[in-house]
């Protein structure tokens, strides 16, 4: 069979595949983490190919990326990431990898606030979707990329937007109704990470990050600073601390028995939960956070 030039190229070109999903193929997007994931899940049912690099319970901040993850974004139209510091490691994955992909930072719309943990300075903090009237922002920028990528599914995209959109409004008003239950003075959360400073501004609480600036530390901390921090929990007279999905809670079971206070089971802060769990959608996720504080700080 002699085949002409012209479709002797396009014969080349289907066979080694090319970027991207292909005319009439899905739109293949990859996602740094599982709760962007699921807003991207929402938005794009039925029309993307989605790869999640940093899943459920896993922790960007210390995530290392595989070489597997390079040909992921060779195959991508789209990668969608938080932004403002979140993903570290994503420039350079990116550069190696040769993608020209698309790169969509969901927070562009975003005004952040500072990071509140002790000598971060002016630096943004990154964890905006603890606030449901960011995650609208987000899904916005999400819809906007994939009809712009993908101009034949636009309605699609606009449909399933508006409906998620729809559902995060409601939960926020549920959040903002369940948090009136909680005594005003006990509105301060004592947890392992500083990741609810926009919780807190939404909802009228006040964060205390001092547990989240040992927790992370390599060594355990001195004899006096954890009196210092057993002290400061005492003084503040709130009857539970709060740990998280993403990181061992060994050093919060100790400050929690020493401060005489309850440790509330672990909070989902910077990923999901697996499949099926209370915290394996965003919405989900949200509510048992809430449903947690709720409880824990009732007494």
């Amino acid at each position: 069979m002699i085949l002409s030039s012209g479709a002797l190229l396009v014969f080349v070109l289907s066979a080694c595949g090319g970027q991207g999903g292909g005319p009439g193929g899905p739109t293949r997007v990859v996602v740094t983490y599982s709760i962007l994931g699921d807003l991207v899940e929402n938005v794009g049912s039925g029309s993307v190919e989605m790869t999640t690099l940093v899943g459920p319970n896993g922790d960007a901040h210390t995530f290392e990326p595989a070489p597997s993850d390079n040909a992921e974004l060779v195959e991508a139209d789209v990668v969608f990431q938080n932004g403002l510091g979140f993903e570290p490691w994503l420039g350079e994955l990116y550069r190696s990898s040769g993608s020209d992909a698309k790169r969509v930072v969901v927070t562009e719309n975003v005004d952040p606030l500072p990071v509140t943990g002790e000598g971060r300075g002016s630096e943004p903090d990154p964890h905006v979707w603890h606030d449901p009237t960011k995650s609208v922002v987000m899904v916005r920028s999400i819809r906007n990329a994939l009809v712009e990528a993908d101009p034949k599914n636009a309605e699609a995209y606009r449909r399933n937007a508006a409906e998620y959109i729809a559902k995060l409004e409601k939960l926020d008003a549920d959040v903002r109704e369940q948090v009136r239950s909680i005594p005003g003075d006990n509105r301060t959360l004592f947890t392992s990470h500083d990741t609810f400073g926009y919780f807190a501004q939404r909802y009228g609480f006040g964060v205390d990050t001092a547990l989240a600036s040992v927790s992370t530390d390599a060594s355990d901390p001195s004899a006096g600073r954890t009196a210092d921090l057993v002290e400061k929990i005492e003084a503040s007279g709130v009857p539970a601390i709060f740990a998280e999905n993403v990181s061992n809670p060994s050093f919060m079971e100790g400050i929690a028995s020493e401060a005489g206070v309850e440790l509330a089971p672990a909070l989902y802060t910077d990923a999901l939960g697996g499949p099926g769990s209370e915290g394996g959608t965003y919405v989900g996720m949200v509510r048992y956070n809430v449903s947690t504080m709720s409880e824990a700080l009732q007494k």
